[in-house]
């Protein structure tokens, strides 16, 4: 609820990421910030392309599709344009990039710096020009998001912030994931037939399939047929090399790649298997893990970036790099039911934490400090002769 006496906010939000079909960590990011904005009672206009819609209806929050073919264009002339129009207190952007010249108060969101530095690309021209970039949008925001103390390290050291312009709030839990069952037609949709380890998410490079695929197949034989490893999401174009590297190791029948998951039965898939394994070289946070564990999956991760911030204990960690020492854990978790029943246990518990007090609270917290602060700065300058 807005808070008595304080200065009213009018909330700007980038929602680009609103596409039909689109399952991203950053249009789940965006709407769970619009939902609690609906809650909290505050005026809020989302702004779109004409590519962009919000399915939902919120309370509150309308949705402007701005018309721009190039988007430099939509940034940094369409849109200050509106939020003029619009009479927006602050806008937040869940990107790295905001209009450097706005009417109002700009909180850039940057979950991590792999647009710069994607890794295993060496592109010293590009990066270069995207560095110059992303440090002019963050010296010129007041104040930055970051997912986790990993990546909020990057930006300071990468954008030459000051640290205290960073605060590290976690993504947001959707009230949906908690333990649930699949249904029978979800389960023919899928193709799951027999108990599954799962993965959800892309298929880029430093995502690190590959060796999960070859650990899966270093698994017990008694283990391995017991179980298929589903690849889940993976939009982009890695699939066939995947699936040929599967063929290549005799794991055709073993390894289901079951496309685009929908949003009704993400919860479930994730309560049913056996194991969910993040095996990512690199990750600004890791949402995927916090969705699983708090459906009460066993979570194996590598030890990589920001995992073991959101693993904590709640899971078992591996070297990202070593797939016998991933074989390793993942034959213990399937061979040993009381270590799995122990690891759903933590993960709830891990999970529990992640409240929207500590994650989308926090975030509307910090966009109500950043609007009375500008509307403080706002009348001191007015009472100044």
């Amino acid at each position: 609820m807005a808070v008595s006496g304080a200065p009213a906010v009018r909330l700007g939000v980038d929602g680009r990421e609103l596409r039909p079909g689109v399952r991203t960590g950053i249009r789940r990011y965006v709407f769970e910030i619009l939902r609690a904005v609906s809650q909290d009672g505050w005026p809020c206009v989302v702004y779109g392309d004409a590519g962009a819609r919000l399915d939902q209806t919120l309370p509150g929050v309308t949705f402007t599709a701005l018309d721009a073919s190039w988007t430099q264009w939509w940034d940094q002339v369409t849109l200050p344009r509106a939020l003029a129009r619009d009479r927006i207190t602050v806008f937040l952007s869940p990107y790295y990039k905001g209009p450097v010249r706005a009417p109002c108060p700009v909180v850039l969101t940057i979950h991590d710096l792999y647009f710069i530095n994607y890794p295993g690309r060496h592109r010293p021209v590009y990066e270069a020009i995207v560095t110059r970039a992303a440090r002019l949008y963050a010296g010129r925001a007041t104040a930055i998001v970051s997912d986790s103390e990993y990546s909020k390290r990057a930006i300071v050291d990468r954008l030459g912030v000051s640290a205290a312009k960073v605060s590290v709030i976690p993504v947001a839990l959707g009230r949906e994931f908690k333990p649930t069952s699949l249904t029978a037609a979800a389960r023919a949709r899928y193709g799951l037939a027999s108990p599954y380890v799962l993965y959800v998410g892309n298929f880029n490079p430093h995502k690190n399939i590959p060796r999960l695929i070859r650990a899966f197949g270093l698994l017990p034989g008694a283990v391995r047929s017991r179980h298929a490893l589903v690849l889940a999401g993976g939009y982009g174009d890695r699939r066939p090399e995947l699936a040929r590297l599967a063929a290549s190791l005799g794991l055709e029948d073993r390894v289901i790649f079951s496309g685009r998951v929908d949003d009704a039965d993400l919860p479930a898939l994730y309560s049913e298997a056996a194991a969910y394994v993040m095996p990512s070289l690199e990750e600004g946070f890791g949402a995927t893990v916090l969705e699983a564990m708090a459906c009460g999956t066993p979570v194996i991760s590598s030890n990589r970036a920001a995992l073991p911030e959101v693993v904590a204990d709640a899971g078992l960690l591996f070297d990202a790099e070593q797939e016998r020492e991933l074989a390793s854990v993942l034959a213990r978790v399937l061979s040993e039911p009381a270590l799995a029943e122990d690891l759903r246990r933590r993960a709830l518990a891990r999970a529990g934490l992640y409240t929207p007090t500590r994650t989308t609270g926090r975030v509307l917290a910090l966009l109500r400090e950043v609007n009375d602060g500008a509307v403080t700065a706002t009348r001191s300058r007015a009472r100044t002769p």
